[in-house]
């Protein structure tokens, strides 16, 4: 009885996390830091968490912050701050709304057409928001203001499913570290043998599903926008404007290709993009020294909160393990609850989309993922179908009024003034039903994500490739005394410092 009590003081941690972020408006990384501190000290004084488990958090801080994706924390966030600053998505939208100005919703299939191509290479879901709100609350106004926010709020939403995302790359590496806990869970047996999954195998995973997407929702905006007066006419288009739009989306273009292909890896995909758009904005001349330090100052602090993020997140994970809770949660969806495998998981991904609907994707990546993720590889059996699913329930998450991210960011930033509740839902929900269609077919139809494994290296389905025998190896040479001591106190050692892996 009392080991179970103590089972349950990681879910009070995440409930008063949940309050506090909600009540207090601190930092979320500063909360994170709080409540792991508070339960520890209440733990150790209570003498149900050993003291060797605490003394590991300085060497996974000092794991992760070796890893090489963080690498691309920084590059990611200055493309995203240049994009704000710089003409670039300007000329864009208006090429594209020119050239699909005969269809009679010319602004909003531009405004999906940029979240395409833009949102990926934004690193995150609050800069594309951001950006797009920015871009499109003046462009909309043939459409009523609820459609024009939905339509924004999607679009800002498209680079959490279309690599190389820094949303989808960090979810990428997530996945690898649940794959690899989930094959160590009870009744994973249908895991064994399987090759651990990598960042590419998700970017291959989802661009199909991601496509589909797409696809839904520019017919969607093409038949909700055409059915409208257009009262104004895209503006003219000069040469200058035309080239910039047009070097911008090869080279956006050419950039996701290599990505995809492996051609290139994520931090050089964003060090090439960083580097790229600062050349046009010295070509183009709308880059000034003072706007260059301003965007390096931003980019800086902007990384700066995601790494504090990063370090909050894994000691709160790391105190949420100590307790049991990890084990607790695996039997509640599991041997617990009396319905089907497939039942559970939707339980886990209806979880999920509540607590994206209160975090942005960063939050969700390193405090809940990591918890929720293996717990779902073993209820499907398929780590691919999993991250495809959690990528698209994370979006939704962030598509539910009033408090998904997406829409609370267009709203505050859009000028589209104040808009009724009621009518927002309505101009959202047929974005929404296409939403939850796509989840229910990659849900019912596993091989959809499966459809570009050919793209992966060969040999990649053997049971343990060389990149896996080489994280493998990377992890026993982090192991700490304070992590064998830890494990037969609590048989439940806290997980090994994320591999470094494309």
């Amino acid at each position: 009885m009392m080991s179970g009590f103590v089972a349950t003081a990681g879910c009070w941690m995440l409930l008063l996390l949940g309050w506090a972020i909600i009540r207090t408006g601190l930092p979320v990384w500063a909360l994170l830091l709080g409540c792991s501190s508070l339960f520890a000290m209440a733990g150790l004084a209570a003498g149900v968490v050993d003291v060797a488990i605490l003394g590991a958090v300085p060497s996974r801080i000092v794991g992760l912050l070796e890893h090489d994706l963080l690498q691309a924390l920084p590059l990611y966030v200055l493309v995203g701050v240049l994009l704000m600053r710089l003409s670039v998505v300007d000329a864009v939208f208006n090429v594209l709304a020119r050239s699909l100005a005969w269809t009679g919703a010319g602004a909003s299939l531009a405004a999906l057409g940029v979240g395409a191509l833009i949102a990926p290479m934004n690193g995150s879901v609050a800069s594309s928001s951001s950006l797009l709100s920015r871009l499109v609350g003046a462009r909309l106004r043939d459409l009523p203001p609820e459609q024009g926010i939905a339509l924004a709020s999607v679009a800002s939403t498209i680079g959490v499913v279309v690599p190389p995302s820094l949303v989808l790359i960090l979810l990428g590496d997530a996945m690898l570290r649940a794959h690899t806990e989930a094959g160590q869970l009870a009744g994973s047996a249908v895991l064994a043998g399987q090759r651990i999954i990598n960042t590419q195998d998700v970017f291959h995973a989802a661009l199909v599903p991601a496509a589909l997407l797409l696809l839904l929702w520019l017919i969607l905006a093409w038949w909700l926008s055409s059915r409208l007066p257009q009262k104004t006419k895209p503006p003219p288009v000069n040469r200058l404007t035309l080239l910039l739009a047009g070097l911008a989306v090869l080279s956006i273009m050419a950039l996701l290709v290599s990505v995809f292909t492996g051609v290139m890896q994520a931090v050089e995909a964003a060090a090439t993009g960083g580097c790229l758009l600062l050349l046009a904005a010295l070509l183009h001349g709308s880059l000034s020294a003072r706007d260059l330090r301003e965007a390096l100052s931003e980019a800086m602090a902007l990384t700066g909160a995601l790494v504090a993020l990063l370090v909050g997140a894994t000691t709160f994970s790391l105190v949420f393990r100590a307790f049991g809770t990890d084990k607790l949660l695996a039997n509640w969806f599991g041997s617990a609850m009396p319905v089907s495998a497939p039942m559970q998981a939707l339980a886990l991904l209806a979880l999920v989309a509540l607590c994206a609907w209160v975090l942005d994707a960063f939050e969700m990546i390193f405090v809940i993922i990591p918890i929720l993720a293996p717990l779902l590889i073993v209820r499907l059996g398929d780590a691919q179908q999993a991250a495809v699913l959690l990528l698209l329930v994370l979006q939704l998450g962030f598509l539910l009024p009033p408090m998904g991210y997406a829409i609370i960011m267009v709203r505050s930033g859009g000028g589209f003034g104040d808009v009724d509740l009621r009518r927002l839902l309505r101009a959202l929900w047929p974005f929404l039903g296409a939403q939850l269609l796509v989840i229910l077919l990659v849900f019912k139809v596993p091989a959809l994500v499966h459809l570009l494994d050919a793209v992966t290296l060969a040999g990649a389905d053997a049971p343990a490739s060389e990149q896996d025998i080489v994280r493998q190896m990377e992890e026993m040479s982090r192991a700490t005394p304070a992590d064998d001591a830890a494990a037969p106190a609590q048989d439940a050692s806290p997980p090994k410092p994320p591999a470094k892996t494309d």
